[in-house]
C-alpha cells in the first residue's frame, strides 16, 4: 500500500509507476483503492463507474478497468453531501456527516473487502493506494480506505510525503508516530516525493529523515514536468490558467465550479496548434476561437453561477460572433433550452433555462448512465464513454438547420455549436483534425506536424517513461525485498 502523509502528495502517480515497473518486471500487478473521493471518473466496459486514477493505473498493467479496482467512489455534490458509488452504481447521496458514522460501516467494508480478496485472487502484487492522510486519527473507527484495509490484505505500507509543500520531516514522523503500534510496524519504507532542486542536497537530510522515523527511505523522487498522465484531482487546474496567445487556435475551457473530467482535454492541449486555457474571464471566453463547456456533477448550481458571473453572456455572445461553442456531458446539457430537476436529484434548484444554443430539454433522473461508446464523426470510428444523470430530448421545433443525436452520431448540433454526452470524444484524431480545420487562424497552423502517434500508443509510452524516471530514483530492489521477493 502506497499510503499518504497528506492530499495530493502524489500517492497515485507513484502507485502508477510502480504498477508498470512490476510489469517490466514479468509480474501481473493490479491496482486497488478501496475508497476514492473525485469528480474525474471512468465508465468500465460493462458500463460501470470507477475513480480515473485506478482507470489510469489498470492502463498501466495493461489491464481493462474494473470495478474491482475501486470499489467505492463518492463524487461530492456540494460542500456537505455526496453521491456515493458502490461497485460502479450509485447508491444514493449522502450528507459528508452521515456517510462517516459509524452506523452502516460494516456493510461498505465487507463489500470493499470482498473486491480486494477477488482482485488478490487473480493478481499480483496490488498496488494499493491510501487517501488523504494516514493520521486521522479522528477517522480511524470509520476508515475504510487507510490501515484497516492494508490490515486485511496483510499489506506492507510505503509512505509518500511531499517535500515541494514544506514540513516533510513533521508530515512523516506524525504521520508513523500516530499510529497504533501494530500499524506502525506495517510501515516499511518512505518515498520522499516532488523534490526540486539537486537532489544530492538532501542526502543529510534522507538520513536524518531514516533516523528520526526509523523507517528507511527508499528514494527521493524529483518534480516532473515532462511526462504526461491524467489528472485525477482538479487542483492542477490552477496552473492552466493561461492567456490568449497570437498564432495558435485560442481553447477556451469555462472554469466550472464542479467541474469534472476535465482529462477530456489533454489530447488537445497537446496538440501544437493548440493554446488551451481554463477561464472564467468573459472577455478570454468571447475571444477564443472555441469555447468549451465542460462536465459537472452539478449541473443546476453551475448554470446558476455562469448567469451571476456573466460567462452565460459571454458564452452567447462568442456564439452570435461566429465562435464555435461545444458542450460536454452537463455543458452539453447547459447549453440547451431548459434543464429540470423535479425530483431534485441535484439539490433545490427545480428548472433553470438553458444557454439557449441548442434545442434540447433536459431532465434530472435518479438513473445513471454508464457505459463505453463507439460513434462516427463524418465516417470514421471512434470511440468515447458516458457518466451522466438526465435525459436530453430534441425540440420538437428546432430550427431546419438542427440535428438531432443519433445512436451513431451522438450530437446536437447547431451552426457554430455542438453538444454531446460522450466524455473522450476529444481524444480522437479525426474530431480534433476537422474541429481544428474549421477554425485554424492560418494556413500554418493547419499544417502544422502532430505526429501520427495514437493516443494509446502515447499513453503507453509515457507510462515507460514514467517507470523509467520513478525508477532511476526509487531502491526497487529494497521494495521488492520488502515485498518477500529476492
Amino acid at each position: 500500500m502506497l499510503a499518504g502523509t497528506g492530499s495530493d502528495v502524489g500517492k497515485s502517480i507513484i502507485a502508477t509507476a510502480l504498477c508498470r515497473i512490476f510489469l517490466q518486471d514479468g509480474y501481473c500487478p493490479a491496482p486497488f483503492k478501496a475508497q476514492n473521493m473525485a469528480l474525474n471518473s471512468y465508465a468500465t466496459p460493462d458500463g460501470r463507474e470507477i475513480g480515473r486514477a485506478q482507470a489510469v493505473q489498470a492502463e498501466a498493467c495493461r489491464l481493462l478497468p474494473h470495478t474491482d479496482m475501486n470499489p467505492l467512489l463518492l463524487k461530492p455534490n456540494s460542500e456537505h453531501t455526496t453521491q456515493v458509488v458502490l461497485n460502479g452504481k450509485p447508491i444514493g447521496n449522502r450528507s459528508a456527516y452521515d456517510y462517516f458514522r459509524r452506523e452502516g460501516r460494516e456493510e461498505l467494508r465487507h463489500e470493499v473487502c470482498a473486491a480486494f480478496d477477488r482482485l488478490a485472487s487473480r493478481y499480483n502484487p496490488i498496488v494499493m493506494e491510501g487517501a488523504g492522510s494516514i493520521a486521522e486519527i479522528n477517522l480511524r473507527d470509520s476508515d475504510l480506505v487507510n490501515m484497516p484495509m492494508a490490515r486485511h490484505a496483510d499489506a506492507d505500507v510505503i509512505l509518500v510525503a511531499d517535500i515541494d509543500r514544506g514540513g516533510v520531516f513533521a508530515a512523516c514522523y506524525g504521520s508513523i508516530m500516530l499510529q497504533e503500534p501494530a500499524d506502525r510496524r506495517r510501515i516499511k519504507g518512505i518515498i520522499v516525493n516532488k523534490f526540486r532542486g539537486d537532489i544530492r542536497l538532501f542526502d543529510s537530510g534522507r538520513r536524518m529523515l531514516e533516523d528520526v522515523c526509523g523507517v528507511p527511505v527508499l528514494g527521493v523522487v524529483p518534480m516532473f514536468t515532462d511526462i504526461t498522465i491524467d489528472e485525477e484531482d482538479s487542483v492542477s487546474l490552477g496552473q492552466k490558467r493561461r492567456q490568449m496567445a497570437e498564432g495558435k487556435v485560442n481553447v477556451a475551457v469555462v472554469l466550472l465550479r464542479h467541474i469534472s473530467n476535465f482529462t477530456d482535454f489533454d489530447t488537445l492541449e497537446r496538440d501544437s496548434r493548440v493554446n488551451l486555457f481554463y477561464t472564467n474571464n468573459t472577455a478570454d471566453i468571447e475571444r477564443a476561437d472555441i469555447v468549451i463547456l465542460p462536465g459537472t456533477k452539478a449541473t443546476l448550481d453551475d448554470l446558476l453561477e455562469l448567469r451571476r458571473n456573466g460567462c452565460a453572456q459571454a458564452i452567447v455572445r462568442a456564439h452570435r460572433n461566429g465562435h464555435t461553442v461545444i458542450g460536454i456531458c452537463g455543458g452539453y446539457q447547459m447549453l440547451g433550452l431548459t434543464v429540470n430537476d423535479p425530483d431534485a436529484i441535484e439539490g433545490d434548484i427545480p428548472t433553470l433555462p438553458g444557454l439557449g444554443l441548442l434545442p434540447i430539454h433536459t431532465t434530472m433522473t435518479a438513473d445513471k448512465t454508464t457505459r463505453q461508446v463507439n460513434f462516427l464523426w463524418e465516417g470514421r470510428s471512434c470511440q468515447g464513454y458516458e457518466i451522466h444523470q438526465g435525459v436530453s430530448s430534441f425540440d420538437p421545433d428546432a430550427a431546419p438547420q438542427a440535428v438531432a443525436a443519433t445512436e451513431a452520431s451522438p450530437f446536437t448540433r447547431t451552426p457554430h455549436c455542438l453538444g454531446t454526452y460522450i466524455h473522450g470524444f476529444l481524444d480522437n484524431r479525426p474530431v480534433i483534425e476537422s474541429l481544428l480545420d474549421s477554425v485554424a487562424p492560418a494556413a500554418e497552423a493547419r499544417m502544422a506536424d502532430v505526429g501520427s502517434t495514437s493516443l494509446a500508443d502515447f499513453k503507453d509510452e509515457q507510462y515507460d517513461r514514467l517507470a523509467d524516471h520513478v525508477r532511476r530514483h526509487i531502491d526497487i530492489q529494497h521494495l521488492y525485498n520488502i515485498l518477500g521477493h529476492d
